[in-house]
């Protein structure tokens, strides 16, 4: 700038975005080329601490069922269960969660919704997921129950 360039006493900066609600809250996306800064959803960092802390007062013999703890957590055994699920995350995607890098389409809402035991199998929820589409396609129950009763979901290990 030179001395003959008068400086304006209000500068307007316009930046481009749109306000979308996720999970009972609002957030601010930004145009596509920018990179936003990550923020861990505090929702489902809570779930995860929630389901980890509860499988480690279960595993210390504190409690001896789900419905003991739930009553004394206060909250229905069924909601217990669908949280202590989140333990059965590939490490890979629990550390995504905690890091704010799992992606716009996982929610809490579908974290809860029955996934597969295999970590292998859990590829939507990978920050890096290749699939064609991100879609959950939540397994009926008949076979969910015939997968627990026959051993197949607690024998199989995988890794990533």
């Amino acid at each position: 700038m030179t001395r003959s360039t008068p400086i304006p006493e209000t500068v307007t900066l316009h930046v481009p975005f749109r306000v979308v609600r996720r999970g009972g809250r609002k957030e601010m996306h930004l145009p596509d080329g920018t990179t936003p800064s990550r923020r861990a959803d505090s929702a489902l960092v809570k779930a995860l601490a929630r389901a980890f802390r509860w499988k480690r007062m279960l595993d210390s013999g504190e409690f001896a069922t789900i419905a003991e703890l739930a009553e004394r957590e206060g909250i229905a055994p069924s909601y217990m269960t669908r949280v202590l699920r989140l333990t059965l995350l590939a490490p890979d995607i629990v550390e995504a969660i905690l890091d704010g890098k799992q992606g716009p389409k996982v929610t809490l809402a579908q974290v809860l919704e029955p996934f597969p035991l295999g970590w292998i199998d859990q590829f939507p929820f990978k920050p890096c997921a290749r699939a064609p589409s991100l879609s959950f396609h939540k397994p009926s129950r008949a076979r969910m129950s015939s997968r627990a009763m026959s051993g197949e979901a607690t024998s199989r290990i995988d890794t990533v």
